[in-house]
């Protein structure tokens, strides 16, 4: 990556934030139907913080085949893992086999799937075969964990047990539930407020799997919670495209709502003493003698 605006003064504040490719820490991208011409310009000013990119819920159905290869072909040109949304498959689920769905996804040019089951019931026997359909087909798969009606949601310990049993099956990630609003579903209350005693109880479930987990999380607070809870290598979901560079500086402290943090840190060690003055600047810090 070519050198940032800032990286004279801040890099060594950020150099704890990982890189692409990421392991862990990734953030995938819900896109609602973006231009070609304005991907193209958000690629350029932030392509290197987007790791995934999925095409919402039926969204990529509605568009013309050259239309679609452009974009993913622009996505993989930036490294970025492409996925159609897991609610395309539940439709395709009802009428085609999974292979047709695989084949013609991969066909198309998609990196990945998701597999869901948000919507329609899937028995634990064929959501195993549907991850391997999917490993079978090239592509790498991404399930998906809760249910999008907010009176079916399952329990911590039901979205800890699908996701250690999907990851177990060939689940690359696991993506927990939140739909685009962010209230009401998964760890979110209706308020959009985050659950922490599931949290906590998800994150101990998990142990060290959990960088294989991505939050969806689409408001800020949300975002800037699970950011203090987990670090700024934090998988992150269902982030608008518009708003990659916030989280990225979220993740990095670069924001209030995670810099306060790091601050009064560094406060309590005793590595920075905020009352402490600047050292009175030498000639070589003043090339042009300014004061």
């Amino acid at each position: 990556m070519s050198e940032r605006a800032w990286d004279p003064i801040i890099e060594h504040l950020i150099a704890n934030r990982a890189g692409k490719p990421r392991a862990a820490g990734v953030t995938s991208i819900i896109d609602l139907g973006i231009g070609l011409g304005q991907l193209r310009d958000l690629l350029g000013l932030a392509g290197a913080y987007i790791d995934q990119w999925k095409f919402a819920f039926g969204t990529s159905a509605l568009i013309t085949t050259s239309a679609l290869r452009d974009k993913l072909a622009l996505l993989a040109e930036h490294e970025i893992l492409t996925l159609p949304g897991g609610t395309l498959l539940e439709i395709a689920l009802v009428e085609r086999h999974c292979r047709d769905y695989m084949r013609h996804a991969r066909a198309l040019g998609f990196g990945g799937v998701e597999i869901s089951d948000g919507t329609i019931p899937m028995p634990a026997p064929r959501r195993r075969n549907i991850i391997h359909c999917a490993l079978d087909a090239g592509l790498i798969p991404i399930t998906e964990v809760g249910k999008k009606d907010p009176r079916r949601q399952p329990s911590a310990l039901q979205i800890a047990e699908q996701a250690l049993l999907d990851l177990e099956n060939g689940a690359r990630w696991t993506v927990v539930e939140a739909r685009g609003s962010g209230r009401g579903v998964g760890i979110f209350d209706e308020h959009g407020h985050p659950l922490d005693d599931a949290v906590t109880e998800i994150a101990g479930l998990l142990g060290d799997k959990i960088q294989h987990l991505i939050w969806e999380a689409p408001l800020t607070g949300q975002q800037a919670y699970l950011i203090r809870r987990f670090g700024g290598n934090v998988g992150l979901g269902n982030i608008p495209p518009g708003e990659v560079l916030a989280v990225e500086s979220l993740r990095c402290g670069l924001r209030f709502e995670t810099l306060q943090g790091i601050t009064d840190g560094l406060v309590r060690s005793g590595s920075w003493d905020p009352a402490q003055l600047e050292p009175a600047p030498g000639p070589s810090d003043c090339p042009h003698g300014l004061p």
